[in-house]
């Protein structure tokens, strides 16, 4: 008998993450989501109640610790299929350099560098146990910038580093890839109160040698691939998805 495939998705109330639950549940699998955002995660656990919806922040390691026993009881003997570390602070600028404070400085590392060595520490027998898949959601931003950035690119940077020191260590049980997302439109995939389907300038569209901004669902899309058999040779890589924008040579007129 086929075990029902399962996943958890971090930061999965809204944007990215809310796409790759969609996604992963209209193909069939059970999800769980952490979300530090209540208000998000009430919307997403009202509109499929078959959801496990936890209020984690992922930077803190007692609430990483109960969610994570939550998890585990819920996903049983079979263990996790999938880990998805996509949490973080969305806003990539943390302002001048010499304005931005210690405290801040940690507070983007700990939603998304902290919050994924948390998380995939706890899960990690549940993922071994499976021979499952670990993501982490990294950008594009952790290659090129724009100023006023550090704190965010720095972030990112880290989890591409940590993503391929991850599959060294932990193959052949758990294989760990790490997406860099380019410009996507996330607008629609928020919460009701934040929910926005702005229209996107020719300008905009140029820039991407495909033609278009970037949608939720291209990430999802690359999300299902490398977690499913087809790829079970792929481990420790990287995969921009930003619709060739990062090779486009651009001059100034």
């Amino acid at each position: 008998m086929r075990t029902m495939k399962t996943a958890l998705i971090t930061g999965g109330a809204q944007g990215i993450g809310r796409g790759i639950v969609t996604r992963l549940r209209a193909d069939g699998w059970r999800v769980a989501v952490f979300d530090l955002d209540a208000e998000a995660l009430n919307e997403v656990a009202a509109a499929d109640p078959d959801l496990l919806c936890c209020t984690v922040d992922v930077g803190d390691e007692a609430q990483v610790a109960e969610g994570s026993r939550a998890v585990a009881e819920w996903a049983g003997p079979d263990g996790l299929t999938l880990l998805v570390s996509n949490a973080g602070i969305a806003d990539p600028v943390s302002g001048p350099l010499e304005d931005l404070s210690l405290q801040d400085w940690r507070r983007w590392q700990d939603s998304h560098v902290t919050g994924a060595f948390l998380t995939t520490r706890a899960l990690l027998p549940l993922l071994r146990k499976a021979k499952g898949s670990l993501i982490t959601m990294a950008s594009t931003r952790a290659l090129q910038s724009e100023p006023d950035c550090e704190a965010y690119a720095a972030a990112k940077g880290a989890l591409v580093a940590m993503t391929h020191a991850l599959a060294v260590s932990l193959g052949p049980e758990v294989r760990a890839n790490c997406i860099l997302p380019g410009w996507i439109e996330t607008g629609p995939w928020q919460k009701s109160a934040n929910r926005s389907d702005p229209a996107h300038s020719a300008r905009d569209r140029d820039q991407h040698p495909v033609g278009r901004v970037g949608r939720v669902e291209d990430i999802a899309g690359l999300v299902v691939w490398l977690a499913s058999e087809e790829a079970g040779f792929i481990t420790g890589q990287r995969f921009v998805v930003d619709g060739g924008m990062g090779v486009r040579m651009i001059y100034e007129e």
